[in-house]
């Protein structure tokens, strides 16, 4: 269990800053280069790379290189643990919720 929180972690670190989940956004539309990437931040490049280092690290996203130019494309399944992670919360939490729901039901019908 220890190395699925390690990446759990990683995935929600890399999601938690609003320019990698931009990112993020931008490339479920397809792969891109880093300079098209950036155009929409307002950060030097030195700054927005190191957000591509961050969802890199994560597993997130991966990157090629052609030349100069280094391309980027999301990794199928990356947001998996945190999806996994999510919807076990949701479902303990819907059982918390029936349980008083039917806790409370019982209390109004009791005399």
């Amino acid at each position: 269990m220890p190395k699925y929180r390690a990446s759990l972690d990683h995935v929600f670190h890399a999601l938690a800053d609003p320019t990698r989940r931009g990112v993020v956004e931008r490339l479920s539309a397809g792969a891109t280069t880093t300079m098209e990437l950036a155009r929409p931040f307002d950060l030097s490049l030195p700054s927005f790379t190191q957000h591509l280092g961050v969802l890199a690290d994560a597993g997130v996203v991966r990157s090629t290189k052609t030349g100069r130019v280094r391309t980027y494309e999301l990794v199928p399944d990356a947001l998996d643990p945190a999806d996994t992670w999510l919807a076990e919360q949701r479902r303990q939490w819907e059982q918390r919720l029936d349980r008083l729901d039917a806790f409370v039901r019982n209390l109004a019908s009791s005399p």
